[in-house]
């Protein structure tokens, strides 16, 4: 087990602890899109520190056939054995609806995550020093990873203890301040293409499908698009994908998130930004990665100061709606079944992308 003494600030002062880290990869399945582009906390509105639900020894829902058998007794007796300090404190399930990890609130100020599907390929330890590389260039709170715990017969993968960040989860429908909140997604978005490090090397095969050339995502999308036939517009949404498809792009990169959807943010009470969430497929890549909150958060009235602070080009404006809409469409198709939080998520971003000008 390692122990890791960091603490990631907080300009906001508003920290106590984690909600969401790295996300183990979903080797196995391409279709599973969401596994990696969305988060544990998928947007039923949670605050970051609470609620935390009494389910008692319940396990976390099976999402996986392959998943892991995890409840709080297992968590209990992982913690007890490996992080001892900690081992008198409260612990609690907490209802994430997660397709990655099951989380566990420790006591007020941490929170216990583990892998549904266990590994021991240094996913945690990578994430970890990857947030404290990139922490200090950023102006919000990060999730900082207090310690990993190592694999044992009852749970054959690494886990590990966060710091709890505290926030809820923005809703485009109720945002307390869309046109601060704008400004504050802007600056950490321009924060993150000032960042000058290296790059590290893939961890496996998919981590960066989220910052893949446009045309990577050109045959998903359309096989997306023609299995939502009968509850979308597919005439208008092969128009509104082909239309970036073809957009230019003079190949600069620059370090982009990914993945900033509102189950990857937390803001205030007041709608200010607090913390951003789920680094896992972050890195260098085209700066159109990073324009998603203007479809799936920000209202029309402001879309235009969030696009003038980060100064971004038509051809960049064009990729950024082709990207929303691919991941939106695809995570549609999947989840229009199975989970009515992402496909209503999904909906939401389709009928902005297809109701904005052309």
């Amino acid at each position: 087990m390692t122990v890791l003494h960091q603490d990631i600030g907080d300009s906001s002062g508003d920290v106590g602890g984690d909600t969401s880290v790295a996300r183990p990869a979903c080797l196995a399945c391409l279709a599973c899109l969401a596994c990696l582009l969305l988060t544990d906390s998928i947007r039923n509105r949670l605050t970051a520190d609470g609620p935390t639900v009494p389910m008692g020894l319940v396990s976390p829902r099976k999402v996986h056939a392959d998943q892991a058998d995890i409840d709080t007794p297992l968590v209990r007796e992982l913690v007890a054995a490996q992080f001892p300090q900690w081992a008198a404190l409260p612990l609690e399930p907490v209802d994430s609806g997660g397709l990655v990890n099951a989380i566990y609130r420790l006591g007020s100020d941490l929170s216990v995550r583990l892998p549904l599907r266990p590994s021991i390929n240094d996913e945690v330890r990578r994430e970890q020093a990857k947030l404290a590389a990139l922490a200090p260039f950023l102006p919000v709170a990060v999730p900082s990873v207090e310690a990993i715990g190592s694999p044992t017969d009852a749970f054959p993968g690494d886990w590990s203890v966060h710091r709890w960040l505290s926030g809820t989860h923005p809703s485009p429908d109720a945002l307390a301040d869309p046109r601060r909140l704008a400004t504050d997604l802007a600056a950490f978005v321009d924060a993150f293409r000032r960042i000058d490090l290296p790059d590290r090397p893939p961890a496996y095969p998919g981590e960066r499908r989220t910052r893949a050339p446009m045309v990577s995502m050109d045959s998903s999308t359309r096989k997306a698009i023609g299995e939502l036939d009968g509850l979308i517009d597919t005439r208008e949404a092969l128009a509104s994908w082909e239309e970036p498809l073809a957009a230019p792009y003079d190949g600069r990169e620059v370090w982009v998130h990914s993945d900033l959807t509102p189950s990857n943010m937390l803001v205030s009470a007041e709608g200010r930004l607090t913390a951003v969430l789920d680094f896992e497929t972050c890195g260098v890549g085209d700066p159109a990665c990073d324009l998603f909150p203007v479809w799936y958060l920000l209202p029309a009235s402001v879309r235009d100061e969030f696009r003038a602070a980060l100064d971004v080009d038509d051809a960049t404006w064009l990729r950024g709606r082709g990207r929303v809409l691919s991941q939106a469409l695809i995570v549609l198709a999947y989840h229009k079944d199975t989970n009515p939080a992402l496909a209503n998520d999904a909906r939401h971003v389709i009928g902005e992308v297809l109701a904005a000008p052309q």
